[in-house]
């Protein structure tokens, strides 16, 4: 079904959400004195590159039903202005393959975006995002048209580590933006789950 991605992610998503509110007390006094001090030391050298602030990861979607498939991937990198404070950049692409008005269609949507991440906890994250999408639309009669679409996404996400320097991540958006060529309706959540490094 075409759903099937969407309620496996809200499954590890709950997973992880138990996980991290087993930690998180533990973990936010060590987080917030820490990144205090790095906040100060940050501030002493705002003028300078720091790659140690630099984090990298990406996100993987897949969606298959009888007559429409999706299989996409979003790589992101990112830079930590402050422990809790983060900007970044993001490219997507994904195949599809669309067999539900005609004859068996395949294209590809593709764009980029910007986005910022506050870390409210070690787990826990605000994510808002500017991202531009060229969609191809498929039509009853064959034909199809490709469109551009504007979004700004609103949301937030968990983070669970996997090793020392590796995160496992699940989020959530929603297209507040709602443009009249964006693939979403109204105030319709999208999920990924994906990994970082650095985060």
């Amino acid at each position: 079904m075409m759903f099937k991605f969407y309620s496996i992610s809200i499954v590890l998503a709950a997973v992880l959400m138990v996980t991290c509110v087993r930690n998180v007390n533990a973990q936010d006094a060590n987080f917030f004195s820490s990144g205090e001090t790095l906040s100060q030391d940050s501030r002493h050298s705002s003028a300078n590159y720091n790659p140690g602030n630099m984090y990298y990861g990406g996100y993987l979607n897949m969606n298959f039903s009888k007559n429409y498939s999706v299989i996409g991937a979003q790589p992101l990198i990112g830079y930590k202005l402050t422990p809790e404070l983060s900007l970044g950049t993001q490219l997507s692409f994904e195949y599809i393959s669309d067999s539900r008005y005609y004859d068996k269609q395949n294209g590809s949507n593709y764009g980029a975006s910007i986005f910022s991440r506050y870390r409210i906890t070690p787990y826990f994250y605000a994510h808002t995002e500017l991202a531009l999408m060229s969609y191809k639309w498929f039509y009853t009669d064959g034909s199809d048209e490709r469109k551009l679409a504007p979004m700004i996404y609103v949301g937030g996400g968990i983070s669970q580590p996997i090793s020392e320097n590796t995160w496992l991540n699940a989020q959530v958006l929603f297209d507040v933006l709602n443009h009249k060529n964006s693939p979403y309706e109204a105030w319709e959540p999208y999920y990924s789950i994906g990994f970082g490094v650095g985060f």
